[in-house]
């Protein structure tokens, strides 16, 4: 096999194990001790499998981190109700706005952020250009995760296409974590609560819940788009990602307006992209739409 292929036998090695890993290769019944090919289409499903099964895995454990986290700072509350906070707590934006300027100046390796929900105030965006651009001068990188609602956001896409020019990445998911900045992997900042984050926000430095919050943003971040890609819809449902999830949220039992804030779009953009899910699935109803989708394994 090697000579027909002009490969050498490590190569021919190499290949046969990545098709067995594939399942697109297996050993055949007829020959003992040869491999013989799997048909494209049971080979394809296999790998469908091998995929699906993947997706689960990391929806779970970004699952756990998710609740590993809550825990850690509903423990934090209540230890620094009894004995004082570990963390600085920051009361107003501007000692929210003097804590980000310190952690800017003083990283000096990596920023890593998320921002749920709609798209920031254009002028807030202007403002962090400078010192962001002086941090990338220093060699600090910046990875950047957003909702999806944002790809419809000039400002938030020009600001994001202007940390791309200067080396930093940025994607987007259908649902993000809380809002977050995470400098170093050895400083944070979260708002003190994520609903509103201008009710003031927590300093904190402590490893173990820091190295949560990174956990939880590299999960995050996996399974997040680059913002330079199209999403991509389903090859068989047609649905986007973003699409996929408000089925999945609705089915839950969150209401158009609990769905939508976890998505960062109106109450009119959820029922909007409904009424195009059951126009596709031919329903005349939510409930309908529903049995049709789990039907179709949309769920």
């Amino acid at each position: 096999m090697a000579v027909a292929t002009l490969l050498t036998e490590n190569q021919v090695r190499a290949a046969l194990d990545e098709l067995g890993r594939l399942m697109l290769v297996r050993v055949s019944r007829d020959h003992p001790g040869d491999l013989c090919a799997v048909s494209p289409q049971v080979g394809l499903a296999n790998i469908l499998r091998q995929q699906e099964a993947e997706l689960a895995r990391r929806q779970a454990e970004l699952a756990a981190s998710r609740a590993v986290v809550t825990e850690l700072f509903a423990a934090h509350a209540d230890d620094g109700r009894r004995h004082g906070a570990h963390g600085e707590r920051l009361l107003g934006l501007d000692a929210i706005q003097n804590r980000l300027e310190i952690m800017g100046r003083t990283m000096t390796e990596e920023c890593m952020g998320v921002h749920p929900g709609r798209a920031q105030r254009a002028e807030d965006l202007l403002a962090s250009r400078e010192p962001n651009a002086e941090a990338l001068s220093r060699g600090v990188t910046f990875r950047t995760l957003y909702q999806d609602c944002v790809r419809n956001d000039a400002a938030t896409v020009e600001h994001a296409n202007w940390l791309l020019r200067h080396g930093g990445e940025v994607r987007t998911a259908p649902v993000v974590p809380q809002r977050m900045v995470i400098t170093d992997r050895s400083h944070a900042l979260v708002p003190l609560d994520p609903a509103d984050s201008r009710k003031g926000a927590l300093y904190v430095t402590e490893p173990g819940i820091v190295l949560s919050l990174v956990t939880l943003f590299e999960q995050s971040w996996a399974q997040a788009e680059p913002l330079g890609a199209c999403t991509r819809r389903d090859p068989d449902t047609g649905l986007s990602p973003v699409e996929r999830q408000l089925l999945r949220l609705l089915a839950s039992g969150l209401t158009d307006e609990a769905a939508g804030q976890r998505l960062g779009v109106s109450v009119r953009t959820v029922r909007r992209q409904m009424a195009s899910i059951m126009e596709r699935l031919g329903a005349t109803s939510r409930f309908e739409a529903g049995l049709k989708a789990a039907q179709r394994s949309w769920l």
